[in-house]
This record gives structure tokens, sequence and C-alpha cells, in this order.
């Protein structure tokens, strides 16, 4: 009788591990088979690690921009993030001789990480191609674009024509093995603020949902890109997971869930049992659903906390047991003494970063093994 429970118990686990392989798959059933091996190792190493991440690391950083091979990151542990954010907003709203420097200029440093066995993220802070203007909602100026843009809309004939660009740079995203380079994509992220033009109050929750799933149908199915894993990423301004998914536009549109959140994290308070919870949701929502999880935007600006790395950061990341593939930090300004959110040579937080840069739950680009699935 034990044999056969025992072998019946096995049977269920093999069977329950098996639906749960087949969910951890990328939405995309034409994705690269680098963007596939992105996506399951992701999956993996987040099951007893996180990769650390810097928004714009190795295109400038503190006093400094356009070095090759460089960023502050790499300049105090001796590698780059494992995560390097980089933003599409110069792809719309400019003229287009200067859209097609910043394509140029973003595909060379998206590339290059590849090549060099690392990770993008790419957010946008998209232009209102409505109304005019930057990504800012301006009351008296700003137009809700989100209305106009989405199918049926005045406007859905220019946004497809924004996102034929987008489809050919990322049809253009080449690495020296001749593969289509993977990359995260993060659209339309902190709409549950107002702060964007696609915010909460500036769109339905239907239009919002509308927005996302033409954007991926568009770019997948009719532009045919197969390298992009979508990634879903509010603010923190939930509590429970059915707050987190109130626009969510289905799990069949999305690769990634994750969440912005420097409020809880020495912003505005200290509060890591709130930060970590809300992580958790996340967490919790992406393991059921055969998502990837993220730390999606973080930090504390200046980090005039010596330990912030380790009692703030790595103690949120380590309060519950979680699967969160990165944590990816805000940008590091080349001109302003102030705006900053990695250290660099120098900075007060430096021995610290070190102790979360050795600690070996954090993943640098230099422990990335292999992360595309590359032929030998």
């Amino acid at each position: 009788m034990k044999k056969n429970f025992t072998f019946v118990f096995a049977m269920l686990m093999i069977a329950t591990f098996g639906v749960l392989a087949q969910k951890h798959k990328p939405i995309d059933p034409k994705a690269t088979r680098e963007t596939k091996a992105l996506f399951k190792n992701l999956a993996e190493l987040a099951e007893n690690h996180v990769l650390f991440g810097h928004q714009h690391a190795t295109e400038y950083g503190h006093g400094w921009a356009g070095d090759e091979n460089r960023s502050d990151v790499k300049s105090v542990c001796g590698s780059h993030p494992a995560v390097i954010g980089v933003d599409i907003s110069g792809f719309s709203g400019h003229s287009k001789e200067n859209i097609q420097k910043a394509k140029e200029k973003l595909r060379k440093n998206v590339v290059d990480t590849y090549n060099r066995g690392g990770i993008t993220t790419i957010s946008w802070h998209f232009n209102n191609p409505v109304s005019g203007g930057n990504f800012y909602w301006r009351d008296s100026v700003s137009l809700p674009a989100v209305k106009y843009i989405i199918p049926g809309g005045e406007a859905h004939d220019k946004y497809k024509q924004i996102l034929d660009d987008v489809a050919d740079w990322a049809l253009s995203l080449q690495g020296t093995d001749g593969a289509l380079v993977p990359v995260i994509f993060r659209p339309y992220h902190e709409f549950d603020g107002d702060w964007f033009w696609w915010g909460h109050s500036h769109c339905t929750r239907e239009e919002f949902i509308a927005l996302w799933q033409f954007t991926v149908s568009y770019l997948r199915d009719t532009k045919n890109v197969h390298n992009f894993l979508y990634a879903f990423s509010p603010d923190n301004r939930f509590s429970t997971e059915s707050q987190f998914l109130e626009r969510y536009p289905g799990d069949e549109w999305v690769d990634m869930v994750g969440t912005d959140n420097y409020g809880d994290m020495g912003r505005d308070r200290y509060d890591i049992e709130t930060a970590a919870k809300k992580l958790k949701i996340v967490s919790d929502y992406a393991l059921k659903s055969g998502k990837l999880a993220a730390f999606t935007e973080t930090g504390l600006e200046s980090i005039p906390d010596t330990t912030w790395w380790t009692e703030t950061l790595l103690k949120t990341l380590q309060k519950y047991p979680m699967n969160v593939s990165y944590v990816l930090v805000w940008r590091n300004d080349t001109r302003s003494p102030t705006h900053y959110y990695a250290p660099f040579p120098g900075q007060v937080s430096v021995p610290d970063f070190m102790k979360f840069y050795n600690d070996p739950f954090t993943l640098f680009e230099k422990d990335l093994k292999n992360i595309y699935g590359k032929k030998k």
C-alpha cells in the first residue's frame, strides 16, 4: 500500500511540475530560441537569486557620458549590472534625423549588452502623440491620448506608424552570433498614478487594456517581432492581488509582472514590511500564472543612507519567500550632483554596496552563464 501511495504521489508531482513547465514560457508561440531561453533562465535563477539592474547604466553616469564599456557600477565592483535599463522615448516626437540617431545609438547599446551576456529592459517615456509635449500629464495642455490611439480612435493610424518604427528597430537588433537580441519591453508603466498621460485618471480600465492588447498584438502578430518579452508594471498603489490586477490585460498578453516602488524604500518612508508584502503579491501571482516577476524600479536618490543596499533593499527582497528575477534602480544623471541611484567611486554607500554585490543572492553581469542558451 505504501509503495502504491508513493508511486501515485510521485506521478502527481511529475504531472504538476510538467504543467508548471508548460505554463512558464513566453506568450509569443513564435518567440525566438534565445527569447525562450531568456525566459526559462530568468525563471530558474529567480528561485535562488535576484539579478541587479540599473537604468541607463552604460549610456552615461555620474559626471560622464558615452564612454565605451563603462558604467558607474562596473567602476565600483568590476562588473556591469546584469540588467541594463534603456528607454525608447527618442523614437517619437522628434525630427526624423534625431529619431534615426536615437535608434542607432540605442541599437548599439542593446547589442553590446547582449554580446557581453547581459540583459536589456526597455521602458517607454512616450511623448504624447496627440497633444504634443512630453510624457507627463499637464493640466489644460495634455490630451488623454489613450482613447485617440486605440482601435477606432482618430489617431490610431499615427500610433501604428510609431509602432512600425519600434518594430523595425526591434528587428535590427542582431548580435554577433546572428541572432535577434531578446529584450524585456515594459511600456505604459506606473499607470496607476496620474503623472503620465496614460495614467489612471486619463483613461478608463477598458481603454488601457485595449491599448495594451493592441500594442502586443500589432508588434507580435502583425509586425512579426518575436524577440520581446512584455512586462506589466504599475507603481505601488495596491495592497491586494485584485488591486494589482485592476488593469491587467490578461495572462495571454503578459510575460512579466512587476512593480515600481520608491515611496516605501526611503523616499517617503522606510517600510520594508509593506514593500515586501507588495513584492510578494507580485511574485505569488507570477508563480501561479506562469509569469516572471521583477522589482521593475526602485532606489533612493543620492543614497545618503550608507547601509541602504543591505539593510533596506536586500532585506526587502529576502523578507518573504519570493521568486523575483531582477531589481532595477534608477539612473545616474550625468550633470546633476544629486540625481543618482547607484554608487560611483567615492560615494558614501560603496562599502555597503560591495557587501550587496558579494552576497551570493545577488547576480551581476559577469555572474550570468549562457542566459540565452547560445550554442558553444
